[in-house]
């Protein structure tokens, strides 16, 4: 399934929710329709001399609720329909979590694994200049996503402030901590997810240690929770990275596979483990699955074969429509990616304030705001989905969209 077909399933799920709320055709176009969208060539210079054009996008959804936010990819597929839903669901996920802002997205379309380190420099650098007029502080706050990090960062708000001529951190976020970056930011994501996993396991009266889990991918963020739910005493039985996957019924210290997998380049390494494939993986006994890597993972043909009575959605969009009809039948408890990987939208938030009051948090402080925002946005959801007998992802597509909905209307739009 390509990301066309992904926007379309997005639309969709919007449709549905705007007739529940009773908004006209017209009304919905408007939550359908992107602000702005950039798409410059940049021109960059590699290191042989040579030139090359690189597309570039910006695409803004809502800034009713406050300036827009949301991450830059390097990536070959970060074409304009992949950025197009991407900041589409970043609009919702900050209204989720009820922080004040709208949703972008942001990438540019090469493989950085084939530059050099001062070659993806120019690249972050002509990203900047190029998008200068519609980034910024009050406007829109780009931050890392797939193959981009805090250095990505740092060279864009140096040349973005070269560009505008005076000092403005609060532009981006993800920055290196002596740039104005936030502690507790690499781990946020992944954080954010299991704060809300706990509360639904008390909510369905299950018990916390001893929980069986599967997290299917293994960068920042799958790494992230699989180490934080380890150290509370959940059984981490499979775990995959983009080459292969394992699975071991007396559990995995995630630790040690992402050291085997730095030094050997994967995690079948490990020794004394059964090695599979990502969708064996997906389907194998557990408890909790985590998909944490790419969209469409779950799918009509396995929704029918998972195990796992619950699934947290760290990845965006990794679950199909067809799929979710299956889960819901099942009873399957399903935390939608909107809500689950909230947590990095949210510490990002954090810094921007942090930024703007020019004053930084702890990281217990950092830690204790975001899980106040996690819980409260959870039980808003859990809450609309008991009330009115409906899945996780349709009370979570509610809520935000209401909110969007109440911005527009108090600002005359809708």
């Amino acid at each position: 399934m390509n990301h066309i077909s992904l926007f379309s399933r997005y639309e969709e799920r919007v449709k549905k929710v705007a007739k529940t709320l009773g908004l006209s055709d017209e009304q919905t176009k408007v939550l359908l329709t992107p602000d702005t969208i950039a798409e410059p060539i940049l021109e960059i210079k590699r290191d042989d001399g040579s030139m090359v054009m690189i597309p570039a996008y910006r695409i803004q959804f809502s800034n009713a609720r406050g300036p827009y936010k949301g991450g830059i990819r390097f990536h070959p597929a970060a074409d304009r329909d992949e950025v197009m839903l991407l900041a589409a669901l970043m609009a919702l996920k900050t209204a989720v979590v009820n922080i004040p802002m709208g949703g972008s997205k942001g990438g540019a379309q090469f493989d950085p694994k084939t530059y050099s380190s001062s070659e993806i420099e120019r690249v972050a650098r002509a990203w900047a200049r190029a998008m200068k007029d519609i980034i910024g502080v009050d406007k829109d706050i780009p931050a890392p996503d797939v193959y981009t990090n805090p250095e990505i960062m740092g060279y864009m708000l140096d040349e973005y402030e070269h560009v505008m001529g005076h000092s403005e951190p609060g532009m981006i976020t993800g920055k290196p901590i002596v740039l104005g970056g936030s502690l507790g930011r690499t781990p946020a994501t992944g954080q954010g997810g299991v704060f809300v996993l706990e509360e639904l396991l008390d909510i369905l009266k299950m018990p916390h240690k001893g929980l069986r889990v599967v997290v299917q991918g293994f960068g920042n963020v799958g790494y992230a929770a699989a180490s934080i739910l380890h150290g509370l005493g959940y059984i981490i039985v499979g775990i995959s990275d983009s080459t292969s996957a394992i699975y071991s019924d007396a559990g995995l210290d995630p630790e040690y596979v992402m050291k085997i997998k730095n030094e050997q380049g994967s995690v079948a390494k490990v020794p004394n483990v059964i090695v599979m494939t990502n969708e064996e993986l997906l389907v194998a006994m557990c408890d909790i699955l985590i998909p944490a890597a790419l969209d469409n993972q779950i799918h009509k043909d396995n929704a029918g074969t998972i195990q796992a009575s619950i699934i947290l959605e760290l990845a965006n969009g990794p679950t199909t429509s067809e799929a979710d009809e299956i889960l819901n039948k099942r009873n399957i408890h399903v935390v939608p990616d909107i809500l689950a990987n909230a947590g990095g939208v949210t510490v990002s938030y954090f810094e921007w304030v942090q930024n703007r009051m020019q004053y930084a948090w702890t990281e217990e402080e950092v830690h204790a705001r975001l899980k106040t925002i996690m819980v409260n946005a959870f039980h808003g959801v859990w809450e609309q989905a008991f009330r009115d007998h409906i899945s996780l992802r349709d009370a979570a597509y509610q809520l935000s969209i209401k909110r969007i909905v109440d911005a527009l209307h108090y600002r005359g739009k809708i």
